[in-house]
């Protein structure tokens, strides 16, 4: 197995997909994208009608997402990035290539937050929500403030950048934050270091109560067809989470260290990682049980906890964050600003274009050689409406023939 990386990187990622994960990408009806904060990339799992496909973008310190239709939010080390799908775009992004892509995730703002270790994202009916993990708050975005404070823990007695209890997770209930997970209900900075191994917890934010505790290092908390879901990452564990009484059930035991969570269906998407930094992950619990940890992607059956299929990183990348499904999109691609195509996209609601330099239209077409081109520095373009070629655009993704190198 290979892949094209989109530039030069010191990071040579490979990856494998198991046969199993093959043919439930194949049936799914969509794409998996999932961030890797550790080696700072955006990665897309799609597939082509033959074969898993996977595309790499680099972002600074990728964590947290949301996707609602054709809107898909990022949190970055110290920015949280709007995108928007160009469906009549993708068509024609690669003109050598027409169809390659369906979906074509362009940049559409950014906020400047600042490094508030922004972990999860969530987009609800009031916009965005922020878990900012380093003021142990919720928050929103601001025009006018690096953020603006919503809900913290009734024990967090100040909003000081201290991480006091590392809040890192939310699961939105009718579009609004409802649950959160933390890793101790701790006021002092970093203090829930300490008890890591147990002291994690799931809070109702309407009631301030802990409806479930004694976790190891929880995170993702979701809710899905009527239940409150989570990852007890120490351990290795996908639960669900009952919140009038806090039972908990372990639904699956998987080789990693859990962190991002999505649902397709009947399945669970749930991201493995292994661990790297002893002083902050070491000791736990999953350590005890599995002699070898994995990154990548399990397919988990919902009805039996069975593992279904997995995807894997084998180098390159340790540690994912946060997993989320594109449901009718089986190839999709993400630019950033650093993508001269992302630039070059331009659209309205009632159309799009592709904008090219007018060198490149008259040398395509054949121009008479009387035709003069623009003057060296003239910074002249044409637009180029969708559903024509437009020109050769840089490739980015591979085709992953399965298993195997």
């Amino acid at each position: 197995m290979s892949h094209e990386p989109t530039s030069p990187s010191p990071i040579q990622i490979e990856c494998n997909a198991s046969e199993a994960f093959r043919a439930w990408l194949a049936q799914a009806g969509g794409a998996v994208v999932l961030t890797t904060y550790q080696a700072g990339k955006v990665a897309v799992i799609g597939w082509d009608g033959r074969q898993v496909t996977l595309l790499m973008r680099e972002f600074d310190k990728p964590l947290g997402m949301a996707v609602r239709g054709d809107r898909m939010v990022l949190a970055t080390r110290h920015d949280v990035w709007f995108f928007a799908n160009a469906r009549l775009l993708a068509h024609d992004y690669r003109a050598d290539q027409l169809g390659r892509y369906d979906a074509l995730y362009l940049p559409r703002a950014t906020y400047h937050t600042g490094d508030l270790h922004t972990h999860d994202v969530a987009l609800g009916r009031d916009g965005v929500v922020l878990v900012n993990t380093r003021f142990s708050c919720l928050a929103k975005l601001s025009e006018e403030h690096n953020f603006t404070p919503l809900w913290k823990p009734s024990f967090v007695t100040d909003l000081v950048p201290e991480d006091r209890c590392h809040l890192n997770g939310v699961a939105m209930v009718d579009e609004r934050p409802k649950y959160v997970t933390a890793l101790g209900t701790t006021d002092a900075p970093g203090a829930w270091r300490e008890k890591k191994a147990t002291g994690g917890v799931v809070i109702d934010i309407d009631t301030d109560e802990i409806v479930a505790h004694g976790l190891a290092m929880p995170h993702s908390p979701r809710w899905h067809d009527g239940q409150l879901w989570a990852l007890n990452s120490g351990k290795g564990e996908l639960l669900s989470i009952d919140p009038a009484d806090g039972h908990a059930e372990v639904r699956c035991r998987l080789t990693g260290y859990l962190r991002g969570l999505a649902f397709v269906g009947h399945h669970a998407l749930v991201g493995m990682c292994r661990i790297r930094e002893k002083h902050i992950f070491g000791g736990l619990p999953v350590q005890e049980r599995c002699s070898t940890l994995l990154c990548g992607l399990a397919v988990v059956d919902l009805r039996n906890g069975a593992e279904v299929g997995t995807f894997e990183f084998t180098s390159g990348c340790e540690e994912l964050y946060d997993v989320h499904f594109l449901p009718g999109k089986n190839r999709p691609m993400i630019l950033n600003l650093d993508k001269k195509a992302a630039r070059a996209a331009m659209t309205d609601p009632d159309s799009s274009f592709w904008l090219r330099p007018t060198s490149e239209i008259h040398e395509e077409a054949g121009r008479a050689a009387s035709t003069a081109p623009p003057a060296a520095g003239e910074d002249q373009f044409f637009s180029q409406p969708t559903g024509q070629a437009v020109g050769n655009l840089e490739q980015t993704g591979n085709a992953i023939p399965g298993s195997g190198t």
